[in-house]
This record gives structure tokens, sequence and C-alpha cells, in this order.
């Protein structure tokens, strides 16, 4: 069988200019890097503002395992497909980040035949879009603790400080750190400490930002601590955000590649759905809306992280108003929700898909309180037998809700042609009646509550005076209308990873709030969860090579 790297490579792209003219941008408006990557130029995504908007589509699944589901290979598949039935579709993804290509889970490009590509170029560096959002967090660290060394005109207080540095690396050993040492010349000692971009605000404001007005106004709101008396200081205090906002400049433009059938993809911005919002670029997607009938995009993990938040924190920014929902299953990952070892996967077991079905249910359900049409689509493995089939089609039918069968990753826009059709015809019906999980003026406090009860269907939270007295003081400070990102293990409905299925009744844990006035929402860590990965024991890293004719191999 060929890996998804060799696929990629075997296939014949289609050079930029000729993507984007099938899919109305014109040649002036491409800024290319290479053959096969462009981006396209702010001058025209002004001039498209006044068309109308396509049907938005979004792509989430059920609580990730081991066995893997193909959130994004069922988006790009899709998108394929809708383009083969005639529907003009565009794909709207996140950048990969360099922690898990080198880390445990790989790229995030899609495999087999729903792949975008150039998928080694996309995967490593891109366009660069990453180093400018890691130069331009760097850099208002570095003029913070300049902002102390000449003086402190804004009396920032430096045990205060809640701004980290950032860098696009799984390394643990940057969590925490001290700064400053080597005498008088390298400023006041203090802790400081690192995140990966994906999590940082920067990249928060990054893909929240309409343009790039909106950009440099939202970086000159970045809180990077507080005085004695309280009071924040932000980053326009000391006249950073200029500065930063120019660093940012080109990586703002949208990223135009293909895939390997040749459909049009934005793939633009790439906050991790566990740590931070976990969804594309907001200029990304509503450029796709003024291009195409339909817009197909993903959000990151299952319904209840990325899904949650690109609806009550994109969608509540953006204006965006989802047609349907699509989520994402396979017969392998219901079994492991349903206690089936890895090892155990390819043997029949209808008993544990069945029990695995209370984690698919869940996610459907959830997504049914935003008033969303939801499709189930489940991706094909050769070991899946048709009585596991039937008790998935069984147990959604009872819901009502449509079971698609997908071989996309073997098939391509063949594999997916009945999702296409299923989706296009909600999408014609615009039957969605799309609302956020809850009101802008409901406490901040009330609303991490809502969504642990609705959403993690937990019994309560458990939150210490230090952070209610946190989450007051940002009310206080006139951010009581923003709405909640919630950091959280991706593996499970608690803050447990190894609670699988659809725990119920437990208490989430907050353990720390972080208010990012930039992006416009309030931060709440729940659990063990870090917002700096570290590598696993064996990291992909160690499998990636290059041949002596500079092809890199071992990357997926």
């Amino acid at each position: 069988m060929l890996t998804d790297m060799e696929i990629a490579r075997a296939a014949t792209l289609r050079p930029i200019a000729q993507i984007a003219a099938a899919a109305g941008i014109p040649a002036d408006a491409l800024v290319p890097y290479g053959k096969y990557k462009a981006k396209i130029d702010f001058d025209f995504i002004r001039d498209v503002q006044a068309r109308p908007d396509g049907a938005l589509v979004l792509v989430t699944g059920i609580s990730p395992t081991a066995a893997g589901e193909g959130k994004t290979t069922t988006t790009i598949g899709l998108g394929d497909a809708l383009n083969a039935l005639g529907t003009r579709s565009m794909i709207c993804l996140r950048e990969p980040s360099l922690g898990p290509c080198f880390g445990m889970k790989g790229g995030a490009t899609g495999g087999g035949r729903a792949q975008v590509a150039p998928m080694d170029e996309i995967n490593l560096h891109f366009t660069g879009d990453f180093h400018a959002i890691t130069s331009a967090n760097n850099l208002l660290a570095a003029m913070i603790d300049n902002h102390l060394y000449w003086g402190n005109a804004t009396q920032l207080d430096p045990r205060r400080i809640t701004w980290r540095r950032a860098l696009d690396m799984n390394d643990r050993a940057l969590r925490s750190i001290v700064n400053g040492l080597g005498g008088t010349t390298s400023g006041p000692p203090r802790e400081d400490g690192f995140d990966i971009t994906v999590a940082s605000e920067v990249m928060a404001v990054f893909c929240l930002s309409r343009d790039l007005d909106d950009l440099q106004a939202r970086l000159g709101g970045v809180i990077i601590g507080s005085r004695r008396d309280g009071s924040f200081v932000y980053a326009r205090d000391i006249k950073a955000h200029g500065a930063m906002a120019a660093l940012l400049r080109d990586a703002l433009m949208p990223n135009l590649v293909q895939t390997l059938e040749g459909s049009p993809a934005l793939v633009h911005g790439g906050p991790f759905a566990n740590i931070a919002h976990g969804c594309n670029s907001v200029l990304a997607t509503r450029l796709g809306l003024k291009l195409a009938d339909i817009v197909v995009t993903e959000a990151g993990f299952g319904a209840d992280l990325g899904g949650e938040k690109f609806l009550d924190i994109k969608c509540r920014f953006a204006g965006l108003a989802p047609a349907c929902a699509v989520v994402v299953a396979t017969v392998r990952a219901l079994k492991m929700h349903g206690g089936v070892q890895k090892s155990e996967l390819s043997r029949e077991d209808v008993g544990a898909v069945t029990r695995g079905l209370d984690n698919l249910d869940r996610h459907v359900e959830n997504l049914r309180k935003f008033g969303l049409p939801v499709i189930v689509a489940l991706n094909r493995f050769t070991s899946d037998t048709d009585a596991e089939i039937a008790a998935v089609r069984d147990a959604m039918a009872r819901q009502g809700v449509e079971v698609c069968l997908c071989t996309h990753w073997s098939d391509g826009a063949a594999g997916a042609a009945d999702l296409a059709q299923a989706v296009r015809k909600l999408a014609d019906q615009k039957a969605g009646d799309f609302k956020p999980l809850y009101p802008d003026d409901m406490p901040l406090i009330d609303k991490i509550r809502v969504i642990a009860r609705e959403i993690y269907r937990a019994r309560d939270i458990d939150v210490p005076a230090t952070v209610a007295q946190r989450l007051a003081s940002y009310e206080k400070a006139g951010f009581g209308r923003a709405p909640v990102c919630i950091a959280k293990t991706q593996y499970s409905f608690s803050a447990d990873p190894t609670r699988l299925g659809a725990p119920e009744g437990h208490v989430l844990p907050i353990r720390q709030v972080r208010m990012s006035a930039g992006a416009g929402f309030v931060v709440a860590i729940a659990g063990d969860i870090m917002t700096m990965p570290g590598l696993p024991r064996v990291p992909s890293a160690e499998s990636i090579t290059l041949t002596d004719r500079g092809e890199i191999t071992g990357l997926f």
C-alpha cells in the first residue's frame, strides 16, 4: 500500500494560477510562493465583499482516539465530491503546526486520495505564516523586557506580567523558565515560559481578524500584565502593536493550494482546538463564502472542542451561520470508546460499537443545541462488517440522522459522493436555525458552567476562589461579554483523558483563567492540559529524513 507521501508525490498538480482562475480569482490577485502555492491579496478580498455568501458546512468529529477518525480527510473528500457534482466548493482548513508533525500526530493535510498539496511543503514551513506569528509574539516579549530595563514608564509590575513567549515546536523544557540572568545588563530576572505558537494569543488574533486595521487594533488590545493596583497594561501602551502588525502583514493574506483532484483550498491559520479555538482564519472563511456555493471547513478535535469553539467564538465574532454540521466517525474509533484495545479493533464486536455509540450520540445531540442539522460521515475501513455498520445506522436512525458511508481515502471524490449529495440537500434547504449556546451578557463563570453542563455533561465546575476573583476582575474591566475558550483534554468529555465514551455527572476543575483581550475571549484551563506540549517517547521526527535527491521521507 502506498503511503500518503507517495500518493501525493505521484499526483500531477496544476499551476496555482489555473486553480485560482477556476475559483474566480484573477492572476493579478495572486502572490505566488512557487508553482503550487499562492497568497491572495487584500485588494481582491475587498473587491468581492459585496457578493452574496455561499453556504457554510462545518466538519467536526467524535472524541478522537488512537484509531483515527479522518476529519481533515473527510473535509477534503467532501469538497472534492461537491465539485465533482458540479457544485462550486471551497475547502477551508488550518495550517499544520510543526509540533504535531515532529511529535505524535503527524501532518495535517489529509490522507490517501483526499489530500491538499504540496503535502510536504504545507506541513513544513508552508508560506512562513507561523514563523511570522512566532516572531510577532516574541517581539512583544522582547519589548516588554526592554520596557522594564529602560525605566518601566507604565509601572508594569514584573511579578504580574502575563505575556509568554512562543515556539512552534513541542518542547516541555520551556514551559517554565527564568529569564534575565547574567547580571544587570540582562534586565531584571523574572519567571517566564513558552506556549506553543498555535496556542498563543497572537495566533488567535491572527485568525479572528477581519482585515489589517482589525489586526492592528486587536494586537494593541493584548494585555501584557498589570500594575500593582491591578489595572491592565496593554501592548499599545508600550507601542508594540504596530511593529507586530508589520510582521504579520503578508502572513494575513490567505493561502491558496489545491487538492489532489484539483479543488481549491484556502489553508490559513492554525490554532489548536484543545488549548485554543481550533478554527482556520475568519479572513479565509469569509473569502471562500464569496467565491463558492458551499464552503467546507473543519474544526479541530471533537465537536465538544473545536466544534463548540467554532460555533460559540468564530461564528459569533464573524457573523457566520452554518447550514449544517458533519460529524466524522469510524467503526474502529467507536469500538475503542466501547472498551476495545487498539490491537483488537479488526475483530467484529457489535457490542463494543453499540457501547461506543454513546459518544457519537452525545456529539450529535450537542450540535443540535446550536440549531444545526447533522449528518454522520462514517469512514469505512476494510475490517468493518455489515453488522457493525448496521448498528451505527440503526442508532442514528433513532435520532433521525442520516449516515453516509465514505471511502474517499481510497476512492477520492467518488468515495464521498453520497455525503456530498446529503450535504448539498441540507445546504439548499437552508434548514438551519443557528444560535450560540449562551448569550453575550451572561456572567463569565456561568458561561463556563453552561459549556461544562450542556456540552461536557458535567454536574458542575470547580472554580477556586482565586480564579473566581480573576473572572470578576475581567468583568470589572469591561470584558464580561467575552465568550469562553476552554482548554481541556481532547480525549474525553471530562478532564480525565482515560474516561472514554460519554461520561457524565463529573465535576470539571478550572485551575486557571487567562484574558485574551486582543482575541476577545477568556481562556479557561481545565485539569492538567498544557499550553506547551511535550514530545512522545518515540517522536515522528525520528523517522523523517532526506533522500540524496532532497526528497523528504517519513512525513505523514
